[in-house]
């Protein structure tokens, strides 16, 4: 492969070579045009004579092995994305509820379940909370979270 495209280059470099020198030794005219328009189709024919020659029949792309890689790609960086999503949103709702407990004055530790909803979008759906209880604390995650009471699960300490 290496030595057909130097041997290319070295027969675009002659032929540009030969039609430049063509040029400066046919004095000004006509025919210094008409050679000049030769030399230029000669340089074209010769830069594209690899094309020329090329098997298009026999070249294959495997269209279905590609396509079938893109679309397992992107399902597998969906995957991800979707998977950082409820990350995230889990990482916010749970410092949310700390923020609110502060408030209230709830010592607690928070997990947050992330479920997809109704149209696959994560959505908080339940939280484990371990410390002390707090019936304020519980309504106000039902109320501004839409995490319903049956699904958080209190861990009481001491």
């Amino acid at each position: 492969m290496i030595e057909a495209a130097r041997s290319w280059l070295i027969a675009v470099a002659a032929a540009a070579f030969l039609v430049s020198l063509s040029q400066s030794l046919i004095p000004e005219g006509t025919v210094r045009k008409i050679a000049g328009f030769a030399g230029g189709l000669t340089l074209l024919l010769v830069m594209v004579r690899p094309l020329l020659g090329a098997d298009f029949d026999h070249l294959d792309f495997h269209y279905e092995d590609y396509a079938g890689e893109i679309s397992q790609r992107q399902t597998e960086l969906q995957t991800q994305s979707d998977q950082s999503l409820q990350e995230l949103i889990a990482e916010k709702t749970e410092a949310y509820i700390l923020d609110k407990a502060a408030a209230l004055g709830v010592d607690c530790t928070v997990h947050v379940l992330v479920e997809p909803g109704e149209d696959g979008t994560p959505i908080p759906a339940g939280a484990e909370l371990t410390g002390q209880k707090s019936d304020v604390l519980a309504n106000y995650m039902e109320q501004e979270l839409g995490i319903p009471k049956e699904r958080q699960v209190y861990h009481e300490t001491g």
